[in-house]
């Protein structure tokens, strides 16, 4: 009995050192209890006006973030069981007012394979939205809500030819549908080209280290004086994060094709008439520069009497066409390096195409034509 008593008291020991031990690791120490003096609240430390930079950073949300919208994508599936159709969540992507008229501006990639789109306000209303232009290779896509004229804020147009390296930059996007999110940094870098859809390059586009995250595709991104410079299309990022480098597509880019995506509902582009044969087929046949595989009817390029790719209809070989080599001056190694160069241009523009028939070198003046067929 004695030896059970001493068991019971040596238990009863440890069990309070071990209260005791968890009292110091969660309080730190015994506090003295009833000593009032230890309950007053810390005075607040107050603080000096806002930095400059801290108050042209508020402002410009304040003004800008009314303009971005939350976009969301649907696919639709028939339901076999009740012979129904089911609108299935696809994707989500922000995106930006363009006019009075509805035109809301986002990324093609946010909107690519989707059945429906529905775009949220800032006022938590939500809109169906119809697609009204798109353009793959820019990475740009035009969609329209109608009824909604009174809650549109259209965000303010600059410029993006003029920018320079360093400047700061601002980047909003509403990547959750009820709230929005501002991320800040500087241009790291200008003329960048980024691969868009099909294979095409987009050239000149915004290199920015301000966090740009997935659900903010389509976003803006905006300069000092709260302006559209470009719209956030992608990061480069070893882990999809948004702890890399950012691009966005310039606003010359957006000024030009946006317009175009509303009135036809594709790019227009300045084009030869010409069918370019791949780059890898040009290296197999030790290519230096970019052949020519077809002419089109009626175009620019036969008019000028550029020549294709054909079967010699006698010994039934190959006969390879036109090689450019070079347009206006700058050298072209790649079917891409030809779309870069005459986007530059208009309808109606020349453009002097340097290039080589059968070895012998030759100079044409292309008037280029629109591609407004499609």
């Amino acid at each position: 009995m004695v030896r059970l008593l001493g068991v019971i008291v040596l238990a009863l020991l440890i069990a309070v050192a071990a209260l005791s031990y968890r009292v110091y690791r969660l309080e730190g120490y015994a506090l003295p209890r009833n000593v009032p003096e230890l309950a007053t609240p810390r005075p607040i430390t107050p603080r000096g006006d806002l930095g400059s930079n801290e108050k042209s950073r508020i402002a410009i949300f304040r003004k800008s973030w009314g303009s971005v919208v939350h976009i969301t994508t649907l696919d639709v599936r028939s339901d076999p069981f009740h012979r129904t159709a089911l609108e299935v969540p696809k994707g989500t992507g922000s995106g930006f007012m363009w006019d009075k008229h509805g035109h809301i501006v986002t990324n093609f990639h946010v909107i690519a394979g989707a059945d429906e789109a529905r775009v949220t306000l800032p006022d938590h209303t939500t809109w169906p939205a119809r697609l009204v232009g798109q353009s793959p290779r820019n990475d740009l896509a035009v969609l329209r809500i109608v009824g909604a004229a009174k809650r549109l804020l259209p965000l303010a147009i600059g410029t993006s030819h003029d920018l320079a390296v360093g400047q700061d930059v601002v980047a909003i996007g509403s990547p959750f549908g009820l709230d929005y999110t501002l991320s800040t940094g500087v241009i790291s870098g200008l003329g960048r080209e980024i691969q868009g859809a099909g294979g095409l390059p987009i050239g000149g586009a915004i290199q920015t280290d301000a966090a740009i995250n997935p659900g903010n595709s389509g976003g803006p991104l905006l300069d000092s004086a709260g302006r559209l410079i470009g719209v956030n299309t992608a990061i480069l990022s070893p882990t999809g994060t948004s702890a890399g480098v950012g691009f966005a597509v310039p606003v010359d880019t957006i000024a030009r094709v946006v317009p175009e995506l509303i009135a036809y509902g594709h790019e227009v582009r300045p084009v030869m008439g010409v069918e370019l044969a791949d780059d890898e087929l040009g290296q197999r046949l030790g290519i230096s520069g970019v052949l020519v595989l077809r002419v089109l009817p009626s175009s620019p390029a036969e008019h000028v009497g550029m020549v294709p790719t054909r079967r010699d209809p006698a010994s039934g070989e190959i006969v390879l066409g036109d090689v450019i080599t070079q347009i206006d001056g700058a050298p072209v190694k790649s079917a891409a390096d030809v779309y870069l160069v005459l986007e530059k241009h208009r309808a109606g523009e020349s453009v002097v195409v340097a290039m080589t028939r059968e070895g012998a070198p030759r100079t044409v003046s292309v008037v280029l034509a629109n591609n407004v067929a499609g």
